[in-house]
């Protein structure tokens, strides 16, 4: 459909094995060979940690290229660095460690609020962020449930961050 890569974010509410996870992504990555992957780990917002193993494990497909380690543990974070000596890049998905795990070696953040308004956290996120990328006209209007739009109270607010940070 003409996406160019994918963030593949940790099953959630099912808890699979190390084993499971690993079949998962490679199922998926066997699926769409030409298509560029990167994991996603957030035991945080998931209940399910991919351990450092099993990343490893995934380094050796060839269109898995990157991760996204969202665990906020800077010596686990390096020690998977280390380990993987380059085979996939690894990224940073907590906004409070970035800075550590880049000095560690990670190849940056993927963040979500720090590409809009990074000090707005008005209501749990992505809600901020997806009433702030539709109203620059990047996105519908909308967001899933159980996600909610972002409150009436708050709308001056985040608009007035985004005048200020001049992308309105």
């Amino acid at each position: 459909l003409g996406a160019d890569a994918c963030l593949l974010v940790v099953p959630y509410y099912n808890k699979p094995t190390q084993e499971g996870l690993y079949q998962h992504f490679k199922a998926i990555a066997e699926a769409v060979p030409g298509m560029s992957q990167m994991l996603y780990n957030v035991p945080g917002r998931t209940a399910c940690d991919m351990l450092n193993e099993t990343v490893l494990r995934l380094a050796d497909i060839p269109n898995i290229v990157g991760i996204k380690d969202a665990t906020g543990n800077i010596p686990r974070g390096a020690e998977l660095i280390e380990a993987l000596n380059g085979r996939l890049a690894v990224y940073s998905g907590d906004d409070a460690t970035a800075a550590e795990l880049m000095l560690a070696g990670a190849k940056g953040n993927v963040s979500v609020t720090a590409n809009v308004a990074p000090r707005l956290f008005l209501e749990a996120n992505p809600i901020p962020v997806k009433w702030a990328l539709h109203r620059m006209g990047m996105i519908g209007e909308g967001i899933r449930l159980p996600l909610t739009p972002l409150s009436e109270k708050f709308h001056s607010e985040v608009e007035d961050a985004l005048k200020a940070s001049g992308v309105l």
